[in-house]
């Protein structure tokens, strides 16, 4: 059946509209896609200079000034490795987990609240499980596999060492020429290493986090 001339003009106009609105919206995220993949270059980059800093293990809790506070440069546990990495790229998870947390509190792990009556810009931070939280209500949650490929530089990884100890560490564009596989920079005790870790432990979470300024809120 033919459809009467208006009719099809009417079609093809709304066709139009729809292939122009799509072109506009990729053209949108383009610059917002090549920023973010900078971003992670840059983390990556700053993550990998960890690795040269000489880091004693320490897991005491100090009182650090806030924002941008830090225990002293030589101490520190896993989690400084992710947060002294971010502040070298323009993040400051200090602030941005205590944000969150003042406004969002019961959505973090209540295994310390019964010991706070509200947040501790010392400490919250610097716990895995509150970052954790943090990156999968702020950043993006990815799959968890077995399959390496699964895996980008600039994400974030979660594990669980055994006994419900938690351990953080970033993947980095460096590959382990054994396995192929792409690095983790952490520290697990000896400061921080660039090793190939990834399938070392049971994988709690698997995420990427961009900073405030390149997430797109709900």
């Amino acid at each position: 059946m033919r459809l009467p001339a208006p009719i099809r003009l009417l079609a093809l106009s709304v066709v139009a509209v729809a292939i122009a609105c799509s072109l506009l919206a990729a053209q949108s995220d383009s610059p917002q896609a090549a920023s973010r993949a900078l971003f992670l270059q840059k983390l990556v980059a700053a993550a990998i200079g960890r690795t040269q800093h000489f880091v004693r293990y320490d897991p005491a809790y100090v009182r650090i000034p806030y924002p941008n506070g830090d225990v002293p440069a030589a101490t520190g546990v896993c989690t400084d490795e992710i947060i002294r990495s971010y502040r070298a790229v323009g993040v400051d998870l200090q602030k941005e987990v205590h944000e969150d947390m003042q406004q969002n509190f019961s959505a973090y792990p209540r295994k310390w609240h019964w010991l706070l009556t509200g947040t501790d810009t010392n400490i919250d931070h610097r716990r895995v499980p509150n970052l954790m939280v943090f990156f999968s209500r702020k950043g993006e949650t990815l799959k968890i596999s077995n399959d390496a490929t699964d895996y980008s530089p600039g994400d974030l990884i979660t594990w669980d060492l055994g006994g419900n100890v938690p351990h953080i560490g970033i993947l980095v564009d460096q590959k382990s020429p054994q396995s192929g596989r792409y690095l983790i920079v952490h520290n697990i005790g000896q400061g921080p290493k660039m090793e190939d870790v990834l399938f070392h432990w049971k994988i709690t979470g698997h995420y990427r986090y961009f900073g405030s300024s390149l997430t797109t809120q709900p």
